[in-house]
């Protein structure tokens, strides 16, 4: 008998902020798949998204998930490193939190090293987060999440602010961690590229929701016409 899916939607209506953005919505995710979801703006993949994350959160017990959310979600007056290290916050104690905060050690700083080098920002792991570039604040995003690691990622256009030459490397730095992600994606080509399947939002139902490799380029330009 094959696993359990991690969750399931059975004909529901997803809402954001009281209103129906999405309806009839049928869905599961299963260990070891990559949910792309693609769609217009404002066509509800964040709602998706969102509702996705709650599902996961709510389940017992609930997997370790990593997270990259649209608004890096940083606190500007820190470090990148101690930006990074917030992805295993959690893992310790307050008082260990607090320690890291005003002195943390080497152990410490080569324990987050090989998740900043891999977003290529080794050099400014001292550097304030005020004064990066909106691209560099996204790859400290992606370098939290890596170095948190965890059974599922949950990220939304989490390249959108980088060079797109050096985004495929960094999504694939994502599918290296990660066994079972979903994501939000603006670029149907990084899509069938990244995902095993499909999810296409449009007119506020799901769409296509089908294995990657029966999809073509112009099935998911679709979404985008009219």
């Amino acid at each position: 008998m094959p696993p359990a899916p991690l969750l399931r939607f059975e004909d529901e209506t997803l809402s954001w902020d009281g209103m129906a953005v999405l309806e009839q919505v049928t869905l599961a995710l299963s260990r070891g798949e990559r949910l792309v979801l693609l769609g217009r703006s404002g066509s509800g993949k964040s709602t998706l998204l969102n509702a996705i994350r709650l599902r996961l959160e709510a389940a017992r017990p609930a997997p370790r998930l990593a997270l990259v959310p649209q608004d890096p979600g940083l606190v500007p007056q820190l470090s990148v490193f101690h930006n990074v290290w917030m992805g295993r916050l959690d893992d310790h104690s307050a008082a260990r939190g607090l320690r890291v905060l005003l002195r943390p050690s080497r152990i410490e700083r080569d324990r987050a090293a090989p998740a900043i080098a891999r977003v290529g920002l080794t050099g400014l792991e001292r550097r304030r987060v005020a004064s990066l570039s909106g691209g560099q604040k996204q790859r400290t995003a992606l370098a939290r999440a890596l170095l948190r690691g965890g059974e599922v990622l949950i990220a939304d256009e989490p390249v959108s602010a980088v060079d797109p030459r050096q985004s495929g490397d960094l999504l694939a730095a994502l599918a290296d961690r990660f066994d079972t992600m979903v994501l939000a994606l603006h670029d149907p080509a990084r899509a069938l590229a990244l995902g095993t399947r499909i999810i296409g939002v449009a007119a506020g139902r799901i769409a296509i929701d089908r294995p990657a490799s029966a999809l073509s380029l112009a099935d998911l330009h679709a979404l985008y016409e009219g």
